[in-house]
């Protein structure tokens, strides 16, 4: 088995592992193998058997993301499933918690102007109120903010963004706590870490703009056809990791400094046998 290289792919990894040591299933690790292309090319050649992924990346490999079919999690998931059960592999349960790009706004901010949909949002940056801070990528891709642009009826005006170079949400997340260079809110993944930690408040997306992205394991169905005592075990686990928990996990590992192995540890020895 593998996973992907950033953060909370080890530490999904790390629990995938972890339960199917404990199932007695003999398990080779290779964590944090690659980005997606890499973990993708190397399970479909059956060069690994299993990875998480994210529902919304089979909107990419089937070539349909202009679908909103990928942007509600039940038919994400189903789409992803229908999907892939033609390249022998079977998806098992989605966590319920969706690591999209959002837009997360100082909280001070988001309480006085009673902000907490991608609408309240879109009418702040009508009034002015807004400074943004976010990459390149999130501002100029079709499929991130003109998309929110798009879906909520706004235009951000470029001169009241910070755009960066890199991604690293964790600078975006702090200038908007901080207000850094006036900044006052800043692109974020769904399930990130700092999120617990800082006070902002994530805007939610009732109108679907983005394109929802749970993870989830995918085995090669002959894999799990040998060992079919893995699928309960891995729905049990991801079921249980929802937003609230994926994003505390996250923080003992981006905030805290714990590695994913020691945090994957103790959470599943919260869990009931």
């Amino acid at each position: 088995m593998a996973s992907k290289v950033d953060g909370e792919g080890a530490l999904l990894g790390h629990l995938i592992a972890m339960v199917l040591r404990r199932l007695g299933v003999p398990v080779t690790a290779r964590l944090q193998l690659g980005p997606t292309r890499i973990v993708r090319t190397a399970l479909t050649a059956g060069e690994i058997d299993l990875y998480p992924e994210y529902t919304g990346n089979a909107a990419f490999f089937s070539g349909t993301d202009a679908d909103p079919v990928w942007r509600r999690a039940e038919s994400a998931y189903a789409a992803a499933k229908a999907f892939d059960a033609k390249n022998g592999l079977t998806w098992l349960k989605a966590a319920p918690a969706n690591n999209t790009w959002q837009i997360a706004v100082q909280g001070s901010l988001a309480r006085a102007e009673r902000l907490a949909t991608m609408a309240d949002f879109a009418g702040a940056v009508r009034r002015g109120l807004i400074e943004l801070c976010a990459s390149a990528e999130f501002v100029e891709s079709p499929a991130a903010l003109p998309s929110f642009e798009r879906a909520y009826d706004f235009v951000m005006p470029r001169e009241r963004i910070v755009m960066l170079p890199g991604g690293d949400t964790a600078v975006t997340l702090r200038a908007a706590a901080q207000g850094i260079s006036g900044v006052n809110a800043g692109m974020v993944y769904g399930t990130d870490g700092a999120i617990a930690a800082l006070d902002v408040t994530v805007m939610s997306d009732p109108a679907g703009a983005q394109i929802v992205y749970e993870p989830a394991p995918v085995i090669r169905t002959p894999v799990l056809d040998r060992h079919p005592e893995i699928a309960p075990a891995l729905d049990r686990l991801f079921s249980g990791l929802d937003l609230p928990t994926l994003r505390r996990l996250n923080a003992e590992v981006a905030v805290e400094g714990d590695t994913p192995e020691a945090v994957a540890r103790r959470y599943l020895g919260t869990l009931a046998p």
